[in-house]
């Protein structure tokens, strides 16, 4: 049984084609994270919301109007990558996405999920980023992987569309500002992700915003594939690997408040995902260690902060005042 549904998208088919294929532009409608390679037999792997990935390869690519490309869940017994076919076309100021090969069952589970994300396609075509979504806000289950993806998706919002001025804006940590900052969460992302097994790649020439999330997608690929089981060798430390993880998700979180108060922004967190974040630190932000992994003393938070106000006052960061 198809799913069957046409959009309007007030663009062009050049940049209408950008939006559904392009990670840059996915992630503005559709994706926490993507890996495209966009070609006839290329492969792709899109983190849709936090845990859960959907995979395939490319069928038909004809630039500017159609392509065809398997679609699959990671992980899913029924619906596996490779299993059913999505195929987007775009015609004048409309795109209708047809999805072939789903059961009765699967058919009405992703109209549901295909209806939201084309109605977020339809926004950001109108204002460019459809903007945070619901969906990716708090992952179930909720583990170490799905927080480092779910708080990947908000460090990305803090970076996007940064200007070359907003670089040179000074951090609440003296010794960074927001591009030495962003350097920082590099190194960690391609430490932290070297550890699963392949060396991540870094190009600092990209918009810092792409560069974080390309680095982050290598990482959290090669860590899905490897698990969480047993430890590994980080800086010379032999580490559980569930805490090497755990690490990524809070550098995402903390750092996300850091670039956000640099540039005047705010930070939106689900306070069951911040609770999350903040039980990891407490678990591996060791009192004797603080120092040497960059944290200062904690401040008090007051009685009324939220989790994530909490979180950003344990690892040594002043608040705000009213």
């Amino acid at each position: 049984m198809p799913f069957d549904k046409t959009v309007v998208v007030p663009l062009d088919p050049d940049a209408t084609f950008a939006l559904v294929t392009e990670p840059e532009r996915l992630r503005r409608w559709q994706t926490v994270a993507a890996r495209v390679d966009l070609r006839t037999g290329g492969g792709y792997r899109w983190t849709v919301v936090p845990g859960h990935s959907a995979a395939g390869t490319f069928q038909e690519v004809d630039p500017g109007r159609r392509i065809v490309f398997t679609w699959g869940w990671e992980e899913s017994e029924d619906l596996p990558p490779g299993t059913s076919t999505v195929t987007p076309t775009a015609g004048g100021t409309e795109v209708r996405l047809v999805h072939e090969g789903l059961s009765d069952e699967q058919a009405a589970r992703h109209a549901e999920g295909w209806t939201h994300y084309l109605d977020r396609l339809a926004a950001a075509a109108v204002v460019g980023d459809a903007g945070p979504d619901e969906w990716a806000a708090l992952p179930q289950p909720l583990d170490e992987l799905s927080s480092a993806e779910a708080t990947l998706a908000v460090v990305q919002r803090a970076l996007r569309d940064l200007t070359a001025d907003d670089m040179s804006a000074q951090t609440v940590c003296t010794e960074f500002t927001v591009a030495q900052l962003a350097d920082h969460l590099a190194g960690s992302i391609t430490t932290i992700g070297s550890a699963a097994g392949p060396k991540i790649d870094d190009e600092p020439g990209k918009p810092v915003e792409t560069r974080i999330a390309d680095e982050a997608q290598q990482a959290l690929e090669a860590w899905r594939r490897r698990g969480l089981d047993g430890t590994v060798l980080i800086g010379g430390n032999t580490v559980p690997a569930p805490i090497a993880v755990g690490i990524l998700s809070i550098e995402f979180l903390v750092h996300a408040w850091d670039f956000a108060a640099a540039v005047d922004r705010n930070v939106t967190v689900d306070p069951a995902l911040s609770e999350y974040v903040l039980g990891l630190a407490h678990t591996i932000i060791r009192p004797e260690a603080r120092g040497t992994v960059g944290f200062a003393d904690p401040v008090p938070a007051g009685h009324t902060a939220d989790p994530f106000e909490r979180l950003i006052a344990f690892t040594g960061r002043p608040l705000p005042t009213a």
